[in-house]
């Protein structure tokens, strides 16, 4: 049975055209486009905001999942099996069950977007290959408001990331700052993943220059990415071809137009 490994490919070459670099997929399909428009919607009611949350991941996933994750040649006899035994068997390539995978959730924007991404992966790939880890992260600002770091507070790690998938479905990729934090404590204390898929549902060209500049290669998979503070002459250019002029932040690290604060809007906890 031949194993086909992770390379990464040109994500740029597909979904929403861009040039943020080879590395980085974003969706541009209207599903998608209207999923997220829901999310960041402050007429959505809660009950079905996390409906909404869920359908979005589960979407982003499968792509994600899709393009990234090791295949294998297989073959898998059907129902019409017993009636044609020869012609009753699908050849062709699946994911690998002997891969591991392990979701991060990072608490507390991260807890259902990781838990819908644990279960869609449990549909296709063995339990014994898959982990949900925990991190418990919070952004620190100084007295005017900006975002001055991370603070790591607590840590449910399940074992060793060498050789693995780490996914990282964060919703909200502003700074970059939860990301790089995440990512760097875990390789210095539980090994070096084999590839670090990041999945924002809304990014910023700021969260992506952070993502490029890591020490560890991480490939982005975003919903969409959000520019509104840029120069109207950046807006009319194709996304990333004025990169350093791009801006999707305010001076307190909020993405806009964005979604508010989603990690308090979807635990309806201000603070």
């Amino acid at each position: 049975m031949g194993v086909s490994s992770p390379e990464v490919r040109d994500h740029s070459k597909v979904g929403l055209k861009h040039a943020y670099g080879e590395s980085v997929y974003i969706q541009d399909d209207a599903l998608s486009a209207t999923l997220l428009a829901r999310l960041s919607s402050a007429d959505t009611p809660h009950p079905e905001l996390m409906g909404v949350l869920r359908a979005a991941y589960q979407h982003l996933g499968m792509q994600a999942f899709g393009m990234s994750l090791p295949v294998c040649e297989a073959e898998s006899p059907t129902r019409m099996h017993a009636l044609q035994p020869d012609a009753g068997v699908w050849r062709g390539m699946l994911l690998d069950p002997s891969q591991r995978v392990v979701v991060l959730d990072i608490m507390r924007g991260g807890i259902v977007p990781a838990q819908t991404l644990f279960e869609l992966l449990t549909l296709v790939l063995p339990l014994d290959s898959l982990r949900l880890d925990h991190l418990e992260m919070a952004r620190i600002s100084d007295e005017s408001g900006r975002v001055s770091g991370v603070d790591l507070r607590a840590a449910k790690v399940g074992g060793t990331l060498e050789g693995a998938t780490l996914v990282i479905p964060d919703p909200m990729g502003a700074t970059g700052g939860t990301l790089g934090q995440a990512v760097s404590w875990l390789c210095e204390n539980h090994g070096t993943p084999k590839q670090i898929l990041a999945l924002p549902l809304i990014a910023t060209p700021e969260f992506l220059a952070a993502a490029r500049d890591l020490d560890q290669e991480v490939q982005v998979f975003a919903g969409r990415v959000d520019r509104g503070l840029s120069p109207a002459h950046v807006l009319r250019e194709m996304p990333g071809a004025c990169w350093d002029e791009e801006r999707g932040l305010t001076e307190t690290g909020y993405i806009v137009p964005g979604a508010g604060g989603l990690g308090e809007v979807i635990n309806n906890s201000w603070c």
